[in-house]
């Protein structure tokens, strides 16, 4: 931490080196506060490292660095769900239990076509900061827009694990089948 404002390039480089080196997510404050800049100046740093392309996203926990090369191969599948929002830990409990990462949340809006937010939970932990986020924040689930329905993103290290997961979404009634 400084005293003095770290400016403009100098303080995206920081910025970019604290993400890539860190396993936890950042938060944009914690990051104002070792720059000696407001959040709101994060948020635009942010922006212009996304506008080159830098893989960063912004989770509830903070801003994590997606780094491109991972040592296991990773499974992906898009899953159709639905539920009530007060079903939402519950599934996304359900979902880290079997060893998934839920990476989003996705819906198709009648008016601004297909939305998608980051979720990027894989533990319990995870699951219950993200829901005191919301609750905290009093924000909506994407999902109310479309009365429940949604589509996550899942990965895992196999594609069992993948169909595990899927298998006890079906069985808690959370799965639309296709």
């Amino acid at each position: 931490m400084t005293d003095k404002k770290i400016l403009g390039d100098e303080r995206r480089e920081l910025i970019l080196h604290w993400l890539k080196t860190n396993q936890e997510p950042i938060t944009g404050s914690e990051l104002a506060a070792k720059t000696n800049v407001s959040r709101q100046v994060i948020v635009g740093d942010i922006t212009l490292l996304k506008a080159k392309n830098e893989p960063i996203i912004a989770t509830s926990q903070g801003y994590i660095y997606l780094k491109q090369s991972s040592p296991k191969t990773t499974f992906e599948r898009t899953i159709a769900c639905f539920h009530t929002p007060d079903k939402t830990e519950d599934e996304l409990n359900l979902l880290v239990d079997h060893g998934v990462i839920v990476k989003d949340v996705k819906i198709e809006h009648p008016v601004y076509g297909d939305l998608t937010a980051s979720i990027m939970v894989s533990n319990r932990s995870e699951v219950q900061q993200f829901m005191e986020k919301v609750r905290s924040t009093k924000a909506s689930f994407l999902s109310e827009l479309t009365d429940g329905i949604h589509l996550h993103t899942i990965s895992a290290y196999s594609e069992e694990t993948l169909n595990r997961a899927e298998l006890a979404l079906k069985n808690a009634n959370f799965l639309i089948e296709q």
